[in-house]
């Protein structure tokens, strides 16, 4: 199980390989340049790994069924969770994480998914919705280590948000053709 904070979350948030790009961290004052690394898809690669990516505050029943699915596997697997932290400076607080949850899948920022590879005609699900990225830049504009950006990095602060949005188009369009 992968808490995905999307930093060093141990270190006091840290930008890390899993921080998505544009946004704002510890040695990343300016916006992340570069994507974030999907581990997920580096899992599917090895083509026997069970793998799965939840969000519990966007789909409480999809979480249960990919745990099950996972323990029930006969051989390695690994869960994704979305894991808002403080770091990310929610509007509201934590107190509204599971919300920021469902709004990340929304506006594909997060994609749910399970890929178990002794599913033989489709080993790869996609479970959420197709996403409204119409919605991408609100969702991202209400955390502090992506609105602050603006402020801290001007002149590249709307290239960096246009690609974190592009980064999230490319993850979900590579997870339809792999489940197609």
């Amino acid at each position: 199980m992968v808490l995905d904070t999307e930093v060093y979350s141990n270190t006091g948030g840290q930008s890390s390989k899993s921080s998505q790009a544009a946004s704002i961290a510890k040695f990343a004052a300016g916006g992340k340049p570069t994507a974030k690394k999907d581990l997920g898809q580096i899992a599917m690669a090895y083509g026997h790994v069970y793998v799965a990516s939840i969000s519990m505050g966007a789909n409480r029943m999809h979480t249960i069924k990919a745990l099950k699915e996972a323990e029930a596997y006969d051989g390695p697997s690994v869960i994704l969770a979305y894991s808002p932290c403080i770091e990310h400076g929610i509007k509201g607080g934590l107190a509204n994480h599971q919300v920021q949850q469902k709004k990340a899948v929304e506006s594909g920022y997060w994609t749910l998914y399970r890929y178990n590879p002794l599913n033989t005609e489709k080993p790869l699900t996609i479970d959420s919705k197709e996403p409204d990225f119409s919605k991408f830049r609100e969702f991202v504009m209400n955390e502090t280590r992506f609105n602050q950006l603006p402020f801290v990095n001007a002149d590249q602060a709307e290239f960096l948000l246009q690609k974190s949005e592009e980064d999230a188009k490319k993850r979900y369009t590579r997870l339809v053709k792999l489940a197609a």
